[in-house]
């Protein structure tokens, strides 16, 4: 079983991988998120601010689609509206492809209690309050699902 999970891993990471570097030009985009993006970001999209997400290793289309949503006004969010206010659709596409093939970095919550109530809510949800299980959408392990929702693992 363990053989199969780590198959099924190492097949998401090079697929992740190969979609990243054919979806724009990492290097291109190094120095917009230098500029641009680092303060809130992080240079290499490990966010400093817990109020920010990270992006390294976030799916290219997913991060795509957020920029363009912030260009579009669809998402509404001023700051982020005047970050990509001049970015062409190139410029995004390079800046997914960047932040997708950045590692993310190793966080983890330390409060033990404050583990197991995100985990059973990740989990099961929220009957009380109509949440469902982020699992159903962001799946079982976190990972997200390309272009619909963001990984959350490493949050």
């Amino acid at each position: 079983m363990n053989r199969i999970i780590a198959a099924s891993m190492a097949a998401f990471i090079s697929v992740t991988s190969a979609v990243a570097a054919d979806f724009g030009d990492p290097a291109k985009a190094q120095p917009i998120a230098g500029q641009i993006c680092a303060t809130c970001h992080g240079a290499d999209g490990n966010s400093p601010l817990p109020m920010n997400p990270s992006l390294a290793g976030q799916h290219p289309e997913y991060l795509f689609k957020q920029l363009n949503e912030f260009k579009s006004g669809s998402r509404n969010n001023a700051v982020m509206m005047g970050m990509v206010a001049g970015l062409s659709a190139e410029d995004m596409r390079n800046l997914a492809a960047y932040y997708a093939a950045q590692k993310p970095g190793e966080s983890a919550a330390k409060d033990k209690d404050l583990v197991a109530q995100g985990r059973k809510l990740f989990r099961g949800g929220n009957l009380a309050t109509g949440v469902a299980a982020c699992a159903g959408c962001h799946s079982p392990n976190g990972a997200g699902i390309p272009s619909q929702y963001p990984r959350l693992a490493g949050q």
